[in-house]
């Protein structure tokens, strides 16, 4: 059997070495066109930041030692031109000198992966321009953050998790840095409430945000923005994001779909049954539609990889059972912000409203591990369900520590298909300096079996001016002084202590409770109801309501300056 993979990195060497443990004898070439074939492209960016500080820890595997280990015949600066399927043959160039070699195969493995969105286009003396997704790319902002004095001006365009990163570790450097992006705040998948806590972070460690702003053009200047300003820069970060690197399987006429991506069945077989696809190039199913989508994520690419291999050797006979196939993708990710921690799965609420899917919102703010034990930190979480099935439609969480285990557990909980009001009882590992005996996990699932049955009614940030001029009273349940801290305009404060004796002082009609962060508003509505008034609880507080507000407002307030 003859496979030829196209394409290393993950996706590419996960399929590679997987289908040598399956086949010892199998002739497995892989075809690269750049000059690495194996590299942690994740830790790009904390090279640059001086946090890897070995180029050489990039290197995961060379041709010689993959040849050592897997015998693989790895083929670098080679770059597959054309795949004639009638023939069975993959035209493969060498970059340099131009000559075309023509190899047979009983199976192809396209690991193609994605590729930057169309340049800059650039003057003479404009910065330097760089995306940072390869060990080139490294290299060329390595050599040219060494020739800079010691404050350099750094722009990166784009707010993605690489542009994040790549902020941070320009920031680590000693860089001025200038984060452009096109939409209202960095991170685009978090919704706006949740995102300004990004905002807050970038800020803080001296970051000059331009938010709804683009790159119009380059020059010895600096970076022109479409909102008339300049920005001085001796080095551009490109990292607007990527698109399907799909020519090959387009030329060769596979099949690709809406997304611009190679479409493959579960078992990532193309429309042709000797062709595969992995990576950041195909479509996958999304966990929460059914439909077609893109998501660039290193583990599924290393997942994908692994079962195209296990079908390859399914149909060579050499599997005792069939091949597990891929599982619809919920886009679960996690990314440093300087001290922050911000993670999501599945879909926002922006998204489900966008395409008219019904859900429930829930917000959370509990401390990361128990409140006594020393260095318990908040943790800002949102949970979106559906308010039919209580299954969970996605989940973001924000936080120092313990954010990556909260996301993970909501995750495999939505695999498992597992409902909202069952994460409070899922058993959980805790001690004091870990967690608290009711896992913030556990208190999203409280807080939506509240919701699941009717025993609160909530109500979100940015529905609430809305009901007040419908003619519901704000009630704040919290003390004097955190009232006189911070307030929602027009709100009457009684703390909830002296609710139940205050009864009297509160005026007609619907009242809209709120607290801190929601769990003593929550104890306000259920006597409130229970004293026979109409009550709703402002989910997630005066935080949750305050970091909204402040989003929109500063976002109004770019607009004018734009008009």
């Amino acid at each position: 059997m003859r496979v030829i993979i196209i394409g290393g990195v993950a996706g590419g060497m996960s399929a590679a070495t997987r289908l040598r443990r399956l086949d010892e004898h199998a002739e497995i070439i892989v075809v690269e066109q750049g000059d690495h074939v194996s590299f942690a492209n994740c830790g790009l960016p904390y090279y640059v930041g001086g946090v890897i500080t070995e180029r050489d820890s990039l290197l995961l595997q060379t041709p010689a030692s993959l040849r050592a280990r897997f015998a693989l015949d790895v083929r670098t600066g080679a770059q597959a031109v054309a795949i004639d399927r009638d023939a069975r043959i993959v035209s493969i160039r060498d970059v340099t000198t131009g000559a075309i070699v023509d190899e047979p195969y009983d199976h192809v493995v396209l690991a193609t992966g994605a590729a930057p969105r169309d340049a800059f286009e650039q003057t003479a003396g404009a910065p330097v321009v760089s995306t940072l997704r390869t060990i080139d790319d490294v290299d060329r902002i390595t050599l040219a953050l060494a020739d800079l004095p010691s404050a350099g001006r750094a722009v990166v365009v784009g707010g993605g998790f690489i542009g994040l990163e790549a902020v941070e570790n320009l920031v680590r450097r000693g860089l001025e840095v200038t984060l452009v992006q096109h939409g209202m705040h960095p991170l685009s998948p978090l919704d706006v409430e949740m995102a300004a806590l990004v905002v807050d972070e970038l800020r803080e460690h001296g970051v000059d945000l331009r938010l709804r702003t683009s790159v119009e053009s380059m020059d010895a200047d600096g970076v022109h923005l479409d909102d008339g300003s300049t920005v001085g820069a001796d080095i551009v970060i490109d990292a607007r994001g990527v698109r399907p690197a799909a020519s090959v399987a387009v030329a060769a006429s596979l099949a690709t779909g809406p997304t611009g991506g190679i479409v493959v069945d579960a078992l990532q077989r193309t429309s042709d049954a000797r062709i595969f696809a992995v990576g950041d190039g195909v479509e996958k199913i999304d966990a929460v539609s059914a439909e077609p989508t893109l998501v660039t994520m290193a583990g599924l690419a290393n997942r994908h990889g692994r079962t195209a291999a296990d079908a390859i050797a399914a149909d060579a006979g050499l599997l005792d059972r069939h091949p597990a196939g891929a599982v619809p993708a919920l886009g679960t990710a996690i990314v440093g912000v300087f001290d922050l921690a911000v993670a999501m799965t599945g879909w926002s609420e922006k998204r489900l409203r966008d395409a008219g899917r019904a859900h429930r919102v829930i917000h959370a703010h509990p401390a990361d591990h128990a409140g006594y034990y020393p260095g318990a930190e908040r943790l800002t979480m949102k949970l979106l369900v559906d308010p039919e099935t209580d299954l969970i439609l996605g989940a973001q969480v924000i936080g120092r520590r313990g954010v990556d285990k909260r996301i993970d557990v909501i995750a495999t909980a939505m695999q498992a298909e597992l409902t909202a009001s069952q994460l409070s009882r899922l058993e959980l590992a805790y001690a004091p300096q870990f967690g608290s005996a009711k896992d913030p996990v556990n208190m999203l699932g409280y807080i939506a079996d509240n919701a699941a049955t009717g025993l609160t009614d909530g109500i979100q940030w940015h529905e609430l001016a809305a009901a007040v001029a419908d003619g519901a009273t704000v009630v704040d349940v919290r003390s004097a002084g955190e009232h006189e801290a911070g307030a929602i305009p027009g709100s009457v404060n009684i703390s909830v202590d002296e609710l139940r004796d205050s009864l009297d002082r509160l005026p007609a009609g619907e009242l809209i409770v709120h607290c801190q962060v929601g769990q003593r508003g929550h104890t306000a509505v259920r006597l409130l109801r229970q004293h026979g008034r109409e009550a709703r609880n402002l989910d997630g507080g005066y935080l949750t309501w305050a970091a909204g507000i402040r989003m929109l407002a500063a976002d109004r307030s770019l607009e004018k300056e734009s008009a």
